[in-house]
């Protein structure tokens, strides 16, 4: 039975951390004395060096030679149990899907293990569960977000693949090469893909970064966009570099004039964005918004961010037309016939033939375009719209590259954004100290680098939970993904996650305080992490930041609840 002090020592070690969020929020909210601008700037301090540094901290002073197997073992099987189950789904059945199991594998076995995780066990069991949420982080870091990471490229570069390469034509690929500036396939840079096919049919696709490499061909019909790098203002900076005929249809009057999916005529005097636009048989598509989202002011793991550009279409008149794009736009060519989705510029060379198509696929990631009633789908920003293309021949069935090839492909992607992680250098380095630190020569940190680390990682928890309460202040509402998905989403994570730990940890034999501290901490709301992904690969991101707003303030009564009940 847990006693009224047993309660009180639980509540002050969680009230001063929901203390810095209510400060943060209402600093943002109420009194107007942070803005979008200067929370970026805290939480880039966060996400760079107090996390990573507090996570070195924990991890450096875990004994590695003294870890709990039992408790890693069940763990790690409740782990794989909702991995099986939901690839079981996604396979058998119409309704799942690689876009669903990246989800909820994410919703229901990852939580803020180590913000929330290591104060309230230690707290609620005693100072030996410090140890085990310790060992816990540690595999996240290394294994389970690079896991999840590896799902998001695979599912990027299977976007890819389906885009540039629709029907059979992927399958005579051979080779695949990255460039070396190409980080990630998320789509926050525009890439460019260049396709040689030899005089056997086979295919080696070139994947670049689209600003690196322009073809001659078109350079005199390119548009020249030299974005200011900001994502924190709706008014962008642009110099624009336009032949005449975009300019009041070739005179000369000096004014910017451009013409909306009404063929209406309109004056912009540097924010080209806004603006909406039509397709032949597929109505006017959706207006776009501007490329800050309150959500792109807190990064617990800092990727390199393009600015916003500004993005040129053709409607079906032929007459062109702006919008912007949310985050990394897209750059069109204006050619004599509008395309659907992607433009190319072909030029050939001796016995080989050079396809150069440029590509930003980050808002197809939402939501795959519907198909028609001919059974073909639209073009992503059609499928967007709920609209319909005009008949298209069928394509056949989509096929793919080489598995070898896509596994390269992916390991090379994801290797390359996890060297660019701060958390994964501080959770490496951290793992190798302790082994070097607990061995049996007991070295110890020097006192000058201990205490340079110490004051860093002491704020560490409460800066956490202050970008936190940035995050929540800045979003719109607290519930963005609709009440149904947040209501199971919330099942899934208090619930579902909890019941498949305890099932893995009697199976493997865990009792008492160690079992109850198994079921609790999988209790914890839902991890940074996997919404940071979500939003970078554009993944139900809604629904991720309603489980990270809402499950921080549901989850203190839940754990609280789980800690009652176990310990009847």
């Amino acid at each position: 039975m847990i006693t009224g002090s047993e309660f009180y020592k639980v509540m002050c070690a969680m009230a001063p951390l929901y203390f810095a969020m209510f400060v943060a929020y209402g600093s943002v909210k109420w009194w107007k004395i942070f803005t979008a601008e200067q929370c970026s700037g805290i939480n880039r301090f966060v996400s760079v060096f107090a996390v990573p540094i507090l996570s070195f901290h924990f991890i450096s002073q875990n004994n590695p030679y003294k870890m709990d197997m039992m408790f890693i073992i069940a763990d790690t099987l409740s782990k794989v149990m909702v991995f099986v189950l939901l690839s079981l789904w996604a396979i058998l059945f119409k309704s799942g899907g690689l876009d669903w199991l990246i989800t909820l594998f994410s919703v229901a076995t990852l939580p803020n293990t180590l913000v929330m995780g290591i104060p309230l066990l230690q707290a609620m069991y005693g100072e030996y569960t410090q140890n085990l949420m310790v060992q816990l982080v540690v595999l996240q870091c290394i294994i389970w977000y690079t896991l999840l990471l590896f799902l998001f490229e695979l599912r990027a570069a299977r976007l890819l693949i389906r885009t540039e390469f629709p029907g059979q034509a992927a399958g005579a690929i051979t080779r695949i090469q990255v460039d070396d500036d190409v980080i990630s396939l998320d789509g926050m840079d525009p890439l460019r893909t260049e396709t040689e096919t030899d005089i056997n049919g086979r295919v080696r696709l070139r994947i670049r970064r689209s600003i690196s490499s322009v073809p001659d061909s078109v350079v005199s019909s390119s548009l020249c966009l030299t974005p200011r790098a900001s994502n924190l203002s709706n008014a962008e900076i642009f110099s624009v570099n336009t032949p005449n005929r975009f300019f009041n249809g070739g005179g000369g009057s000096g004014a910017l004039q451009f013409y909306n999916g009404n063929n209406e005529i309109m004056f912009c005097n540097g924010d080209l964005g806004g603006f909406g636009f039509t397709r032949p048989g597929c109505g006017v598509s959706p207006r776009r918004l501007s490329g800050y989202a309150s959500s792109d002011a807190y990064s617990l793991q800092p990727t390199p961010r393009a600015s916003n550009f500004n993005e040129l279409d053709v409607n079906g008149a032929g007459t062109p037309v702006w919008m912007k794009s949310p985050v990394a736009g897209r750059i069109y060519r204006h050619t004599a016939s509008p395309k659907m989705t992607w433009e190319s510029g072909q030029r050939h060379v001796a016995k080989d033939t050079i396809n150069e198509k440029e590509i930003s696929f980050r808002d197809a990631l939402r939501a795959a375009p519907p198909p028609t009633a001919a059974g073909v789908a639209c073009s992503m920003e059609e499928g967007a719209a709920g609209k319909e293309t005009a008949p298209v021949a069928p394509i056949g069935r989509q096929e793919m590259p080489s598995a070898a090839l896509m596994v390269r492909l992916i390991l090379t992607v994801v290797g390359r954004k996890l060297s660019r992680n701060p958390n994964t250098y501080s959770s490496i380095i951290g793992l190798v100290w302790s082994l070097i630190s607990f061995s049996r020569w007991n070295i110890a940190l020097p006192d000058i680098v201990a205490f340079s680390i110490k004051i860093i990682s002491d704020a560490g928890l409460g800066m956490a939970m202050f970008s936190l309460g940035l995050f929540m202040a800045l979003q719109p509402k607290m519930i963005t993904c609709g009440v149904k998905k947040a209501t199971v989403g919330m099942l899934i994570r208090f619930i579902l996650g909890p019941a498949f730990m305890a099932a893995a940890s009697v199976i493997v034999g865990l009792k008492g305080s160690r079992l109850h501290a198994a079921i609790v901490q999988a209790a914890l709301p839902q991890g940074i992490v996997p919404f940071v992904f979500a939003r970078e690969y554009g993944l139900h991101p809604d629904l991720l930041s309603t489980l990270v707003i809402f499950g921080m303030i549901v989850s203190l009564p839940v754990t609280i609840l789980y800690y009652v009940l176990l310990g009847l």
